[in-house]
């Protein structure tokens, strides 16, 4: 399998601005060709030096301004999108290439190579090493603007609780999912995070085939506040888009049902690109059951 883009890793953002939701509607149409010339430079230059006074300097603004129309077009600061693109391209070598972590850390703009296995360790729960297992690329869910890619959902329902970062809990979530307007029907996915740009898997997800917008439910989820990130593959031979993408910040009560309701869309250059896998770092049980099956796995790019 050829993975042409794969994503986001590490909590520790280069500029360490705080976090903001995304809000593209409340976005002068007049700064947002500033945010995407700026997201053109990250991802153009990801392997080079890059500091926050020079991508401010490029659009002519003040770093202050910039950081936060940055995180107002994104809902994220630019440190941690250029971590992220960074990574992204990481994840790539390491599942479609056998060059060495020491060769991929130069290549991805990173000096050490202790630095950037730890950094990747810690917010994936693998090693770069334990990342080249084939159960990950099977497992793996892609959101980004040159590639989206859903695991067959029958791959994660046998997976079930053996799947990354899932924790026990007693909350339900009633989540309505509305697809954009003329979509066709879709497989999808629902995944609760505790990072709106995460990095390793939910800590709880559930998926619906054939789906059109309707309700999604979650069982034993966690009490708390997490980002429900949503991906839908649409069925071929309708109208655009062919995937579709929602996120949304949802409060999970530990007994009872909790609701929310997401409004699904295309993706957008502005989303910072993720690649989560729900394979568990040397699962026994993953690595019998991808043995037995490895479905042909469709990317929509």
């Amino acid at each position: 399998m050829m993975l042409r883009s794969v994503a986001a890793v590490g909590h520790d953002g280069e500029f360490g601005d705080p976090l903001r939701e995304p809000a593209l509607d409340r976005v002068e149409k007049s700064v947002r060709p500033a945010v995407l010339q700026a997201i053109t430079s990250i991802r153009d230059r990801y392997f080079e030096p890059m500091t926050l006074a020079e991508l401010a300097s490029e659009v002519f603004v003040s770093r202050f301004h910039f950081s936060r129309m940055f995180a107002d077009a994104t809902g994220v600061t630019p440190g941690r999108f250029l971590t992220a693109v960074r990574l992204f391209e990481a994840k790539r070598l390491l599942l479609t290439t056998s060059l060495n972590v020491s060769d991929i850390v130069c290549s991805v703009g990173y000096s050490s190579v202790g630095t950037f296995t730890s950094r990747f360790s810690r917010a994936v729960g693998m090693t770069p090493t334990q990342y080249r297992e084939p159960q990950v690329a099977e497992l793996l869910v892609a959101i980004s603007p040159s590639l989206q890619r859903l695991p067959p959902l029958r791959l994660l329902r046998a997976a079930g609780r053996s799947c990354a970062s899932l924790q026990t809990g007693t909350g339900e979530l009633a989540l309505h999912l509305d697809l954009p307007r003329g979509s066709a029907r879709a497989d999808t996915l629902v995944g609760l995070f505790a990072d709106a740009v995460p990095q390793c898997g939910p800590v709880a997800f559930g998926g619906m085939a054939n789906m059109s917008s309707g309700e999604l439910t979650l069982h034993g989820v966690p009490a708390g506040q997490w980002t429900a990130i949503a991906v839908a593959q649409h069925h071929p031979g309708a109208a655009e888009p062919r995937f579709s993408i929602g996120y949304s910040t949802v409060q999970v009560s530990p007994t009872g049902s909790s609701a929310a309701r997401m409004e699904l869309r295309a993706p957008a250059p502005t989303d910072a690109p993720i690649a989560i896998t729900l394979a568990a770092a040397q699962s026994p049980f993953t690595q019998r059951m991808l043995a037995a099956q490895r479905p042909n796995l469709r990317a929509v790019a």
